[in-house]
């Protein structure tokens, strides 16, 4: 049975975690199987926006507990390697060229947070919760902190990380972690619905734009102004401006051939 369940509406590509007997939790064939859809959806040009969701009532559960259980028998090699490995899958969220909404439909939970985090936008079950909870266990949420702080702030990611507590989505939204807070039952729906809303836009502007926030908050001011200059300059180049432009002065819609 595939770990990662791939189905379409239209341009948007929904990717399911498949664990739903252990709330999916992030085995390590699991977070491979991942980051190969998100590439295939990367370099699939009828794709233009993806979600990604659980099966069953949660999420995500965050890293495979059994998994973790065999640390202390690693080298510290075998450890880095994997710990590069699922940083590598969060750096491909956040990097991918593409929009990705997440839908919480359950508890994201630690690891399950942070996959979460990465998404650029997060949709959230009312009834869900989401926590950074690895210091309950004697972990550190150290590769999501990265992520976390850039997004709250570090007030708030202080809270979090250190309380390891697990929040509601209204308090979740109040925090910026997720942008929308949904009836129960509703969070892939909704998470499609915006997700298609995005994909109508300029593909290439997109990911530019994807490109742009992904680097210019580690830029101090000069130097990201600097490089979105050259963001600028690309984007004024394009062939996605030429035909926005068209567009609306002809009154239609765009046709993107990117």
């Amino acid at each position: 049975m595939p770990l990662i369940l791939t189905d379409a509406q239209g341009p948007v590509r929904i990717l399911t975690l498949n664990r739903p007997e252990v709330r999916n939790a992030l085995s390590a064939e699991l977070r491979r199987e991942l980051a190969a859809a998100l590439a295939a959806a990367a370099q699939d040009d009828a794709v233009r926006a993806i979600v990604l969701t659980g099966a069953g009532d949660a999420f995500c559960a965050g890293l495979d507990l059994h998994e973790l259980e065999t640390i202390a028998e690693r080298s510290a090699e075998e450890n880095r390697a994997d710990s590069r490995a699922f940083a590598d899958l969060l750096l491909a969220m956040v990097t991918l060229p593409k929009p990705l909404v997440a839908a919480v439909n359950g508890p994201a939970v630690a690891g399950g947070a942070g996959l979460a985090t990465a998404c650029d936008l997060a949709v959230m079950d009312r009834e869900a919760r989401i926590g950074y909870s690895e210091a309950r266990i004697g972990f550190v949420a150290a590769l999501v902190s990265v992520l976390l702080v850039r997004q709250v702030g570090e007030k708030r990611a202080r809270d979090l990380l250190l309380s390891a507590r697990l929040v509601s989505a209204e308090e979740a939204a109040a925090m910026g972690l997720v942008n929308d807070v949904v009836a129960p039952g509703q969070a892939l729906a909704a998470a499609v619905d915006r997700a298609g809303a995005l994909a109508r836009n300029a593909p290439g502007s997109l990911a530019m734009t994807k490109a742009l926030l992904a680097s210019v908050g580690s830029l101090g001011l000069e130097d990201g102004l600097r490089f979105a200059v050259e963001v600028n300059a690309l984007a004024r180049a394009s062939d996605d401006l030429h035909e926005g432009v068209r567009a609306f002065l002809e009154k239609r819609l765009p046709s993107w051939r990117s």
